[in-house]
């Protein structure tokens, strides 16, 4: 299909395939989210399930690639399945609009071969990482705050959040968030998605990649020596 010959030479005819038949779940889908989930569907992930229980407000305009003058006042995971359909109508996207919480994260997340944590307080991620590892799938983390954003890959029993905010609670800090800190970080995040679903290259397992575009400076923090 023309549609991804672009992946092509990076991706094998095989992975390409491979693609349509995975299964990711992007919890959040504003900032981050927002990301992922085009970036997701542009590669062809076959079937994305977008949970968001929040609607647009305008001072989401800034950043969220999915909130327009137009859909102000919509459901987050609703306009990603509308946008999807628009750039991408193979792909099947499940909408679930609520937050992920104790009583339906079963129901919503077994069956999915990665999950994308795009959500934007520690709290919400701990649970993630705990669901997860119950329901042994992958789990890639992002996190922004003004000029900085983070990425790591926490696979099933990894527990890596412990390790990261032990040192990392800065990221969490109100420093504002632009347009591009989303982006790249979810660029970042998007490429681990890819890795492990077609099992080659190295992930930042157990590795916390640190990014600073104040003075463009990235860095790979090993969490297993600290």
């Amino acid at each position: 299909m023309k549609r991804y010959l672009r992946n092509m030479d990076m991706l094998s005819l095989e992975e390409n395939e491979s693609l349509r038949k995975c299964k990711v779940c992007v919890v959040g889908c504003g900032g981050l989210g927002g990301y992922v989930i085009e970036m997701l569907a542009r590669l062809g992930i076959g079937y994305i399930t977008a949970i968001d229980g929040d609607v647009f407000e305008e001072t989401n305009l800034n950043r969220q690639i999915l909130s327009t003058m137009d859909n102000l006042g919509q459901n987050k995971a609703l306009a990603a399945k509308l946008r999807v359909n628009e750039i991408n109508p193979d792909v099947i996207v499940n909408s679930v609009n609520s937050h992920i919480s104790e009583e339906n994260y079963v129901d919503i997340l077994k069956g999915h071969d990665v999950i994308v944590d795009a959500v934007d307080d520690i709290k919400t991620r701990f649970s993630l990482q705990r669901f997860a590892k119950e329901l042994n799938i992958p789990l890639v983390h992002g996190a922004i705050s003004g000029w900085f954003g983070q990425v790591s890959t926490i696979m099933p029993n990894d527990n890596t959040l412990n390790l990261i905010y032990k040192s990392s609670e800065k990221l969490e800090n109100k420093l504002g968030n632009p347009s591009f800190t989303p982006a790249l970080v979810a660029a970042v995040e998007v490429s681990e998605v890819v890795k492990l679903l077609i099992k080659r290259g190295e992930i930042l397992r157990y590795k916390l990649l640190l990014i600073d575009t104040y003075t463009q400076n990235y860095s790979v923090v090993d969490l297993k020596s600290n």
